[in-house]
């Protein structure tokens, strides 16, 4: 029978609901997140591998970990306001504009909290541990949207545990560190499926496009292991040099995969043999987060003024393609990314105008990994300028309270997106992000 054939083929075409693991529009580059350090915030991450006085350098370069003395703890939180509006039309296989609206504003406010302690001991050696959020976002679209067949909900989570070690080789001079990652990921993805254009493809009467919309969810998580290793070198009292490397962690995801078909949809797959398909079961995935190589450097004008630098090259060519396994009979959904690596470069400087205030300020370039060949509304993602002011208040010996500002501005993302089923998606998407951090370190 020719509709059992079409149905085999077009089934694998109906399962491209993934269009990513790498999710939303961050406000760093791809799916990735800088905000483990309100302080290192407030000059638009430069310098976050050198500095001092900053207990994020146990995950930005653990050899900086010997400039501490005693125990230092510190807790961030860094809040993501994020707007995010599409603007455009599609059309379905038939040439008909696709309907809903423009989805909404997927964005919203996400706290992205980190928590990081040091210890330096009477030998030289140094212990740091710290939890942080280095990748992931949460968007959601409005449902009926006209880019539903892309996107509905779109979340990850992706949480390291990171306990590293330094050593001062030569004492003032040059110390190394390095650092074991345990990292915990968590993923959530959904959008409409379009059955009606499945069956109708399929030369079933009574279908057309759009008319039998379904649903599909997918979730899945993965614990995964990776590594961290820094230099800290400083030539000179004033001058301080960093180098370090992040590995890319690997994760087998395992999940489930719930369906919802519209039931004239499900009468057809029955009565034709097909009923095993888009039935819930579970699901496997590959996940596989960058490595990162960041260079760090601080010069110490004066007592009183402080300059950074950063330069970040993220290898976002692990992530190649996304392939969800379906355990049951439904055809693994495959899409390509071919995300090219990036680098993210920022300035900043600190002015300690008395013993109990200090005011800082930055500015970075982040570029994006995709294109608009690459880019859904998934990732309607782009390169993006950083303008960023803050402060600490020493207010006593032992605690400091932080806090900083960022308004991230990207480029305009557009999109112009065809698949297989013949639905287009073109527009462009007006976004702004915010961050608003406090945090406060305790030294004893």
């Amino acid at each position: 029978m020719h509709t059992h054939h079409r149905f085999i083929q077009m089934s694998a075409l109906a399962l491209g609901i993934v269009g990513a693991l790498a999710i939303g529009q961050a406000q760093a580059s791809g799916f990735q997140l800088k905000e483990n350090s309100v302080k290192a915030q407030g000059r638009s991450f430069a310098g976050s591998g050198v500095a001092k006085d900053d207990a994020s350098v146990v995950v930005n370069n653990p050899a900086s970990m010997t400039e501490f003395e005693g125990t230092t703890v510190q807790n961030d939180v860094t809040v993501i306001d994020l707007g995010f509006n599409f603007e455009g039309r599609g059309t379905d296989a038939l040439g008909r504009p696709l309907t809903g609206g423009d989805g909404g504003d997927a964005g919203g406010l996400t706290p992205v909290p980190a928590l990081s302690v040091i210890h330096k001991l009477d030998n030289g050696l140094t212990l740091g541990a710290m939890i942080h959020a280095p990748f992931g976002l949460k968007t959601e679209y409005d449902r009926g949207w006209q880019g539903r067949y892309k996107a509905l909900k779109s979340e990850v989570k992706i949480v390291d545990l990171t306990l590293s070690g330094a050593y001062e080789i030569v004492p003032d001079h040059l110390s190394v560190g390095g650092g074991l990652i345990i990292e915990k990921a968590e993923v959530t993805l959904s959008n409409a499926v379009d059955f009606g254009t499945l069956l109708f493809t399929s030369a079933v009467p009574g279908f057309t496009p759009q008319s039998a919309d379904g649903e599909a969810v997918i979730t899945g998580d993965n614990v995964g292991l990776g590594w961290i290793v820094g230099v800290n070198f400083r030539p000179t009292d004033k001058l301080a040099l960093g180098l370090s490397h992040r590995s890319e962690v690997d994760h087998d995801l395992e999940g489930s995969a719930d369906w919802t078909v519209p039931g004239n949809a499900r009468t057809v797959l029955n009565g034709v043999g097909r009923g095993a398909l888009f039935n819930d079961g579970a699901v496997r995935a590959k996940l596989t987060t960058p490595s990162i190589t960041s260079f760090s450097a601080s010069y110490d004008i004066n007592e009183a003024f402080t300059v950074y630098g950063n330069y970040d090259m993220t290898d976002w060519h692990s992530i190649e393609e996304v392939r969800i396994d379906f355990v049951n009979p439904d055809p693994d959904s495959v899409e390509d990314f071919s995300w090219k690596d990036t680098i993210f470069w920022s300035v900043g400087a600190d002015w300690r105008i008395s013993e109990t205030l200090t005011l800082r300020g930055g500015y970075a370039f982040d570029e994006t990994p995709t294109s608009i060949a690459t880019r859904t509304p998934r990732l309607p993602d782009e390169d993006r300028n950083w303008y960023s002011l803050g402060l600490t208040w020493n207010a006593t010996e032992s605690l400091e309270i932080n806090a900083a500002y960022t308004r991230i501005k990207p480029n305009t993302p557009r999109i112009r997106t065809t698949n297989s089923f013949r639905h287009t998606l073109v527009g462009e998407y007006e976004s702004s992000v915010n961050l608003f951090g406090v945090s406060a370190q305790l030294k004893f």
